[in-house]
């Protein structure tokens, strides 16, 4: 699963730091290469066709394997499980559903207290899953810190711990001191540490799920794509390049794939986003930065870092950078950008410049399903026959699980606290079409970037936040 360099670079693009990165995710690494599943290669009935193997697929294949213990469930994956959005990100799970309890506010204020009630009964129970199944991924539940690098960043910090208090969220505010003894940078000023927050190993979560789901009977074909999908008779028919699956029901997990329901295609975009992680740490280096604890980071720019440690003491660094291409490419060869690589390492080196002589042992891309509402939607097709979810906008790690249940409810034709949410009903606001989809992404990212430097915000942005729509990743 490694990726391969970026076609055309030159060992001059990059420093001395990456001489011998490796191009691919580092948690592809941590784990031992599964037998690849034989791709599909006749016809075969299902009561329950499940499309994309990342995490939404998979939870949802092993809960509905919970709802119905002798179902025939076939799960078809384009390429290797996990290959893709689930196996590239930087496994941070939040308590959320919803992009965070301000995005509920914003958008959803009648119904925030559900929603912050649903997600964080949510990461409850995908711990008690794990245990449950047995699934060893590194999960660890530390906390998270905020941080602020400006004065209106720090405004921002004591506007969120407001925010959340009115829900009941425990947070603790920092700075002088109390910032350094929980993380000591140049670049930042003050700090909000949420104690209820985890961190996953995402391969390793990836592995975990599909072995509970072939341990259960779940029929998993890899390096499956469907082509086409449409009725036949009273089921409906998922074509492959050397098969095909006629189901009675069909979940759509394909998250940032370009979608196969064509009036979905307008709701998401792929923005790329990037990550660099260090060699392993030692404990001096770790104590010269004061980050002795376990939890991950973030920064609350819009541009922003997210930042962890892995089991072996690396700091993964990633974000900042969202790169859409025009006519939202996804190529693989975009998996790697020399630019971005070069700015994630001068961000690294102002955030710790006492680390400056580290190198970076792997780097790679991922492509993130981005939604106008910065949360991920559902709903169904085909007479209910079908149902899906996708534009989780980089909050997917836990909200995938979420979701599947949601879109199992539907299924069900069941009415039930989830499929009743207004978040789940309400149409996600399509993004216009080339070129003005460019245009307006361009646009509004330089007014984003332009409000980290400033702390002011502009007539554009307004306007998108009137209307209910936002930009992230």
């Amino acid at each position: 699963m490694a990726a391969k360099r970026e076609p055309g670079r030159t060992p001059m693009e990059l420093s001395d730091r990456f001489l011998k990165t490796r191009f691919a995710p580092y948690w592809f690494d941590t784990v031992s290469q599964p037998d690849e599943h034989a791709p599909l290669t006749d016809t075969v009935d299902a009561d329950l066709a499940v499309i994309g193997g990342g995490f939404t697929g998979l939870w949802a294949a092993l809960k509905a394997r919970e709802r119905w213990p002798q179902a025939r469930i076939v799960l078809l994956e384009a390429r290797l499980c996990g290959n893709a959005a689930s196996g590239r990100n930087g496994g941070f799970c939040a308590p959320s559903i919803s992009h965070g309890v301000s995005n509920a506010v914003a958008r959803w204020p009648m119904e925030t207290d559900s929603l912050v009630r649903l997600g964080r009964q949510n990461l409850d129970e995908l711990e008690a899953d794990l245990e449950a199944y047995g699934i060893d991924c590194e999960f660890e539940r530390q906390g998270k810190l905020n941080l602020a690098a400006t004065p209106w960043q720090k405004d921002g910090l004591k506007a969120m711990q407001a925010a959340y208090a009115r829900f009941g969220i425990e947070t603790e505010y920092l700075e002088g001191q109390a910032l350094a003894e929980r993380f000591d940078s140049p670049k930042y000023g003050a700090g909000l540490f949420e104690p209820n927050y985890g961190l996953v190993n995402p391969s390793r979560l990836v592995a975990g799920l599909r072995d509970a789901c072939l341990a259960r009977g779940v029929s998993i074909y890899e390096q499956t794509p469907v082509t086409a999908l449409d009725r036949h008779g009273d089921v409906l028919r998922l074509t492959t390049p050397k098969g095909s699956v006629e189901a009675r029901q069909v979940v759509v997990a394909t998250n940032a794939a370009v979608p196969l329901l064509r009036r979905l295609r307008q709701a998401i975009i792929p923005i790329f986003d990037y990550t660099l992680v260090t060699q392993p740490l030692n404990e001096a280096q770790l104590a010269a930065i004061g980050w002795l604890g376990r939890y991950g980071i973030a920064d609350t720019g819009n541009q922003f870092h997210y930042f962890r440690k892995t089991a072996d003491n690396r700091i993964l660094w990633g974000g900042f950078d969202a790169i859409y291409h025009y006519g939202s490419r996804r190529d693989a060869s975009l998996l790697d950008r020399a630019e971005t690589y070069r700015r994630l390492e001068r961000n690294f080196v102002e955030a710790f410049p006492s680390l400056s002589g580290v190198s970076f042992s792997h780097a790679w891309g991922g492509i993130i399903d981005t939604s106008a509402r910065l949360t991920f939607f559902s709903g169904t097709g085909y007479r209910g026959q079908l149902a899906y979810a996708l534009g989780f906008t980089g909050q997917g790690v836990t909200a995938s699980r979420f979701a599947a249940l949601c879109m199992l409810d539907m299924l069900e034709g069941k009415e039930t606290e989830r499929t009743t949410l207004r978040m789940l009903r309400s149409r996600a606001v399509p993004f216009p079409p080339e070129p003005f989809r460019s245009l307006a992404v361009r646009w509004a990212q330089a007014d984003l970037a332009r409000e980290d430097r400033t702390g002011h915000r502009s007539l554009f942005l307004k306007g998108l936040d009137w209307l209910g729509i936002g930009f992230g990743s």
